[in-house]
């Protein structure tokens, strides 16, 4: 044994709880941090809402060869103490945030070779696996997972993440070596100096999230999905793939059409691993829908959950009543469904949203994913299914169709086009206090209809032109604002797909998707400590997405048809044929109501007018046009007030704006 400060254990279980194994979680390291151990305790810490359940930090110094790791436990897999992290075996430790769901297979084959395991836990798989294969277990890998694993004989730390992005890693490179955590916020609580990036700020204000290709602070970095890296003591680092869902997909189209209803029936099967009770989201569309009533099969005490707002507040934003058809769901399979009536104190919980999203996201569906997760987490559930990743990956969006239409409509003469915005910039919005939401639509399909393909569809769910952003906004932004729209094109274009749907939901399934969706689901749901599992977000699921032609995804004004085919077999023909209905919030009742004083303190007199980066005539334009009807601004609204929030708390820990 090396004559060295080899491991030492912080180890904390919480009061009243468990201590069991494995689980998704909250990871933070330090490697070649001379402050390593005091930077690891913060960044610790500040994840403790990711892990309640149990907490473990790793120490290891030699000569100039130090790394620390911790770790903060939710547990979901083996139900003993075997599980603890940070896990070491023969000088290779590791940290790991996640879920393997096929890890009792790869134990049989490992076992098969001649590891003796200790733990029941999927840590202790994916650690062995490594020991044996590098990163050629990642391709073996089945499941939602970030990890590092320090190996002090080859004095290097590895960082890995999944392959479609469903669980976070930032890091930050510092002083010859790294930072890592699962948030953002545990870095920006453990080091200083940090500054936000403007090209990030912008694109939140374009896209009301963050693309995944850009983090808020300069710096700090998100390890893409599918990627792992590995730093060096001599400061120097690489990042390389091992998944590609532009190769995936490309060899998927090429092949074979997939046994859809298969893959997503055994995709279900295996996201229900636990050995906890597994619940599910249920809205009643489509997608919750199959996922809820293919886990109740495999297991009938099944129960789910669904969000209802107050109708004073639905009827404001003409919001379709999804308890409705959650309910006949629930009735016709038998499943104990719990309805959840959501009327939050918008103002307090805003703040706090903001806080736990990590960098600014101007989608108030990550409220509803909070308020669901806490409602599951006070009635027992650990574990939740979630039908996100079907718009994506099989064009279930009103943008896929939109878009498609705005192709046939910029055929029509120039005369028919004209008179159409003409008679839709007359029509107002809000009508004797109620929403008209058909158009909104129209008037939203209109701002983008007469662009080429790829500027269109950027347009169909941006917020803004980007010469009314400019208008907004300091015109200092403008290059970053050029560069934010020229990554977008650059992720759209890379692909050999001809047909415009499979460009679109390749592109949603690499920006959006990561980006926003799985995001604020992962950030939310473990500020609740509570797990998501995502079973559409899988590589087969994917991969059999891309398998089908272009028409079953989007065939007339139809949109995902081969799903829609089948789920038949499965769901009511009402709930198959239901239009798609926006996982949302009654944003516009929050805005004109709950948020009008807070939007004229905190926003049209905030830091961001102060300090230049808004200017101020424009942004009143916009509140009044919204408050006058005549204009739907409430998501331009919302993103720009979480985005003053987002830059008030951001100063207060230290970050240069």
């Amino acid at each position: 044994m090396r004559n060295a400060l080899r491991w030492a254990w912080d180890r904390r279980r919480s009061e009243g709880r468990s201590t069991w194994g494995l689980d998704v979680c909250g990871i933070a390291g330090c490697f070649q941090q001379v402050d390593g151990d005091e930077i690891v305790q913060r960044m610790s810490e500040r994840l403790a809402h990711r892990g309640p359940d149990d907490s473990g930090t790793f120490r290891f110094r030699e000569g100039q060869l130090s790394c620390q790791l911790a770790h903060r436990r939710l547990s979901i897999i083996d139900l003993g103490p075997g599980g603890h992290q940070p896990l070491s075996r023969d000088g290779v430790t590791i940290t790991y945030n996640g879920e393997l769901y096929n890890y009792r297979a790869l134990r049989s084959e490992l076992a098969a070779q001649g590891v003796a395991f200790e733990t029941a836990s999927d840590t202790e798989v994916v650690l062995e696996a490594w020991r044996r294969w590098g990163a050629g277990a990642l391709p073996r890998f089945r499941g939602m997972f970030a990890f590092a694993i320090f190996d002090e004989r080859a004095g290097r730390l590895f960082l890995a993440r999944d392959p479609l992005g469903i669980k976070p890693l930032h890091y930050l490179p510092r002083k010859d070596g790294v930072i890592f955590a699962s948030e953002l916020k545990s870095i920006v609580h453990a080091v200083g100096g940090l500054e936000a990036d403007p090209a990030a700020l912008m694109a939140s204000l374009l896209y009301y999230w963050v693309p995944p290709g850009r983090c808020a602070l300069r710096r700090v970095v998100k390890l893409p999905p599918g990627s792992w890296a590995e730093f060096r003591p001599d400061g120097t680092h690489l990042v390389r793939s091992y998944w590609s869902l532009v190769d995936v997909a490309a060899d998927a189209a090429a092949g074979p059409r997939a046994d859809l209803q298969a893959v997503i029936e055994e995709s279900v099967a295996a996201h229900l691993v636990a050995d906890v009770p597994v619940s599910s989201f249920l809205s009643g569309g489509l997608d919750s829908s199959l996922v809820t009533v293919l886990a109740q099969r495999e297991n009938p005490s099944l129960e789910a959950y669904t969000i209802t707002f107050r109708q004073e507040d639905a009827r404001v934003e003409a919001m379709p009543d999804d308890a409705l058809f959650a309910r006949r769901v629930a009735e016709r399979h038998g499943i104990r469904l719990h309805e959840i009536e959501a009327s939050p104190d918008i103002a307090r919980l805003l703040p706090r949203i903001v806080d736990i999203l990590d960098e600014p996201v101007g989608d108030p569906a990550a409220i509803n994913t909070l308020l669901m997760c806490e409602a599951a987490r006070d009635a027992g559930a650990k574990v939740v299914l979630s039908g996100m990743g079907a718009d994506e990956l099989f064009g279930g969006y009103r943008k896929h169709l939109a878009c498609l239409l705005a192709a046939r409509y910029r055929r029509l003469p120039h005369a028919a086009r004209r008179a159409t915005r003409a008679a839709m910039d007359a029509l107002p919005v809000v009508v004797a206090g109620r929403g008209l939401r058909h158009v909104r639509w129209a008037k939203r399909f209109l701002d983008f209809a007469e662009r080429p393909e790829a500027a269109s569809f950027r347009r169909s769910y941006t917020l803004y032109d980007p010469p009314d952003l400019m208008a907004l906004v300091s015109p200092q932004l403008a290059e970053h604002l050029d560069e934010v729209l020229d990554e977008h094109d650059a992720v759209y274009l890379d692909t050999a797909f001809r047909d415009p749907i499979d460009r679109m939901t390749l592109a949603d399934a690499r920006l959006f998707l990561p980006g926003l969706n799985l995001a604020y689901t992962d950030r939310a749901s473990m500020a609740a400590s509570v797990e998501v599992r995502v079973p559409f977000v899988d590589p087969a699921v994917a991969a059999a997405a891309f398998s089908l032609p272009p028409s079953t995804k989007v065939s007339g004004l139809t949109t995902k048809v081969a799903l829609k085919e089948a789920a038949a077999a499965w769901l009511p023909p009402d709930v198959v044929r239901r239009p798609k209905a926006s996982f949302s919030a009654p944003l516009r009742a929050w805005i004109s109501r709950d948020l009008r004083d807070l939007v004229d303190t905190d926003l049209l007199r905030g830091q961001l007018v102060s300090c230049g980066m808004l200017q101020r005539a424009p942004l009143e334009r916009l509140v009044d046009e919204d408050r006058r009807g005549r204009a739907d601004h409430a998501k331009q609204i919302w993103q720009l007030l979480t985005l003053e929030m987002w830059c008030r708390q951001a100063s207060a820990q230290g970050v240069a704006l």
